[in-house]
């Protein structure tokens, strides 16, 4: 008989335990623990149909009911669902055949094998609902900033622990390139998506999203929280620069400034948070033109011819300006690009007094592989004119070409036009 209580009054325990611990609402709780007992029950008679369970989970303690038909002695055909007239007199002498009887069943009697049963069933079914809960938890925080310490560190990710004990994966590639953390940092990142629904859930955090900038913005820009400037348009190229498109919905602010504050008083903290990177903050403009040439400073742009149903734009410089347009390693002209979305070709403006007569490239197809002018043709240059007037980086990257090919072709097309 001890042996049977100290069983029941660990299961009542194990249902403390789940309340306590498992911050499920009392409904689930109750649900939970009545397919718990089911599951159990219909694997130890065949069915449950016939059973009332109530549960209790605030006081920790449950009641079981089986109800049977009362037959006559010796037509007994289903034990769990009929008894006998005699055995129901046993239990109270006025039963008749054909009445119900309800008997309550003290589940502890069914042996350690049952409890076992049920208390594997009930971890389950709770680990189940936390999968769920934790998977629908930040499947709505997809894009909202969270706060973890460092766990672990590994080559291809790091590990971190929210206040609430569950993992964020922070893969390599979603790091910024400067970042280095030791065991117990705190890190900030963007929930960026949830993998797992309806099994074990893993959430993955980033720092390089677009997104990750957009929240520190709102966070530390009161304007933008409060809906007084809209930020339109990011970009970013993660830990080098970035750049953001602003627009004020109140003509005495100004978006800029606002985002920019005194001496960069509020962008600061955000550029320390992204390790360095540096942010370039413009006034969107819905006229293509305009937001390019905003999107290429600090270059002037001489002229541009913008085409946009190819979502394409050919901007002239001068020679002293293509440098700035392009930026240090192409960064200026690829975020423009990004910002914009548009494909920016920049051109250097050739004065008069230097303009000479054009050469196709074909023409040099003995002295270049034709692979190669196949390439450069392939980003729409056609003349040697072309190729002399696109920045060398322009060419590396858009035609995919080595460097040593770029600058070879260079000197055969100048060389050309130096014999002349």
């Amino acid at each position: 008989m001890a042996k049977k209580k100290e069983e029941t009054t660990s299961l009542i325990d194990t249902f403390s335990e789940f309340k306590d611990t498992k911050n499920i609402d009392r409904t689930t709780m109750v649900s939970v623990l009545e397919e718990s007992f089911r599951s159990v029950i219909a694997k130890l008679f065949g069915s449950d149909e016939n059973f009332d369970v109530i549960v209790n989970p605030d006081k920790g303690d449950f009641e079981i009911y089986r109800n049977r038909e009362v037959v006559a002695d010796g037509e007994v055909t289903d034990p769990n669902k009929q008894i006998a007239l005699s055995e129901a007199r046993e239990i109270d002498s006025d039963y008749e055949v054909g009445e119900d009887m309800s008997e309550a069943i003290d589940f502890a009697k069914f042996g350690r094998r049952a409890i076992l049963t049920l208390r594997q069933t009930l971890a389950s079914k709770i680990l189940e609902l936390e999968h769920d809960a934790l998977y629908n938890k930040y499947k709505g925080r997809v894009g909202e900033i969270v706060a973890a310490e460092v766990y672990q560190t590994w080559k291809n990710e790091t590990l971190l622990i929210d206040d609430e004990g569950n993992e964020l994966h922070l893969m390599k590639g979603q790091q910024i390139p400067r970042d280095f953390y030791h065991k117990g940092d705190t890190v900030r990142a963007v929930v960026d998506h949830v993998e797992g629904a309806g099994g074990n859930p893993k959430i993955y955090v980033s720092r390089t999203s677009p997104e990750f900038l957009k929240r520190l913005l709102e966070g530390e820009i009161p304007e933008i929280a409060d809906g007084l400037i809209s930020l339109r348009r990011v970009a970013r190229i993660p830990g080098e620069r970035a750049k953001v498109a602003v627009e004020s919905y109140d003509d005495r602010i100004d978006p800029v400034g606002a985002c920019v504050g005194v001496k960069g008083s509020r962008i600061h903290g955000i550029v320390h948070e992204l390790n360095g990177e540096s942010i370039d903050v413009i006034t969107f403009s819905n006229n293509p033109q305009l937001f390019i040439q905003r999107a290429l400073s600090p270059a002037e742009i001489s002229s541009m011819q913008v085409n946009e149903e190819e979502k394409r734009a050919e901007v002239y410089l001068r020679p002293d300006q293509v440098s700035l347009a392009i930026g240090k390693g192409g960064l200026n002209i690829k975020l423009a690009s990004m910002l914009t979305e548009y494909t920016i070709d920049v051109y250097r403006e050739v004065p008069e007094g230097e303009q000479t007569e054009d050469i196709y490239l074909d023409e040099f197809a003995d002295e270049i592989d034709q692979w190669v002018i196949d390439a450069i043709k392939g980003i729409g240059l056609s003349t040697a004119k072309d190729v002399l007037n696109a920045p060398r980086e322009m060419l590396i990257e858009k035609a995919d070409l080595e460097e040593g090919t770029v600058d070879d072709v260079l000197r055969i097309l100048k060389a050309e036009f130096e014999d002349e």
